[in-house]
């Protein structure tokens, strides 16, 4: 049964995004170059507040569980805030990418817009958060051992399996509202990606059993609802329309007249 579970959690959290990847990534030289250069930058917050938080739980008293609380709380708001300050670096160094790409194309024109750079980079944040997220627990769900033997959930590894996933997909749509915020000086909207940032964050962390709600199994819904919401601000922000989701649901391109009835 390890085996089974492995790769079904493994499919779950991160078929998805392999499949974006494959699909709008892996053809593009470029925006390859952008999606490790976003994981490098994820993996320097999360460095930081890695550091922050040995400091800090080495400094406390392990026996003090109100202390013990205290720091996961603060750690938490601490890499949540350390993530998004180091997504507005990469939003400004991408900026600054955009004009030489401008001054160098014989037709002045950049090879890739903010928008598609915004997903790209919010896909390697989302697929290197993923992989801190479930590596070691896909390496226990190989056993020995059998999850809920002593009566707890068997629904943890498929529930951390999903969590991935909402997570992935939501630096995505956080990027792409992210950028957009600083594009149009909408500051709101970085503001708005920050809190949804530190309430997900909330329901997910210390593995997955959270601080608001101990019952992670519930923390799926919320967080769900949260990407959908997400899900539709970034699509329109990036220019999508009634008309556009019409024609990709009915499989239609550019110009064509929907069948009669539709």
């Amino acid at each position: 049964m390890t085996l089974p579970v492995f790769f079904g959690c493994a499919f779950v959290a991160f078929g998805p995004a392999l499949a974006l990847f494959l699909l709008t990534v892996a053809a593009e030289p470029l925006r390859i170059i952008i999606l490790i250069a976003g994981a490098f930058f994820w993996l320097v917050s999360l460095l930081l507040s890695s550091l922050a938080w040995f400091v800090a739980a080495r400094a406390g008293d392990a026996r003090d569980e109100a202390l013990q609380r205290g720091l996961l709380v603060g750690g938490v708001v601490l890499s949540v805030l350390l993530q998004e300050a180091f997504r507005f670096l990469y939003y400004k160094l991408l900026r600054k990418a955009i004009e030489g790409l401008v001054a160098l194309s014989e037709d002045g024109c950049c090879p890739i817009s903010i928008q598609q750079m915004a997903y790209v980079a919010g896909l390697g944040f989302g697929l290197m958060s993923g992989a801190f997220s479930m590596i070691n627990l896909l390496a226990d769900s190989l056993g020995p051992g059998t999850v809920g033997i002593y009566g707890d959930s068997q629904l943890y590894f498929l529930t951390s399996a999903f969590m991935t996933l909402v997570m992935i997909f939501l630096h995505i749509f956080w990027g792409i509202v992210f950028f957009h915020g600083c594009e149009t000086r909408q500051w709101w909207e970085v503001a708005a990606v920050v809190i949804t940032h530190l309430i997900v964050s909330g329901l997910v962390s210390c593995s997955h059993l959270t601080f608001w709600n101990p019952l992670y199994l519930g923390s799926l819904l919320p967080s769900y609802l949260l990407m959908a919401a997400a899900a539709v601000w970034a699509y329109v922000l990036s220019g999508g329309s009634k008309q556009n989701l019409h024609h990709f649901l009915l499989c239609l391109r550019s110009g064509t007249t929907p069948p009669p009835g539709s």
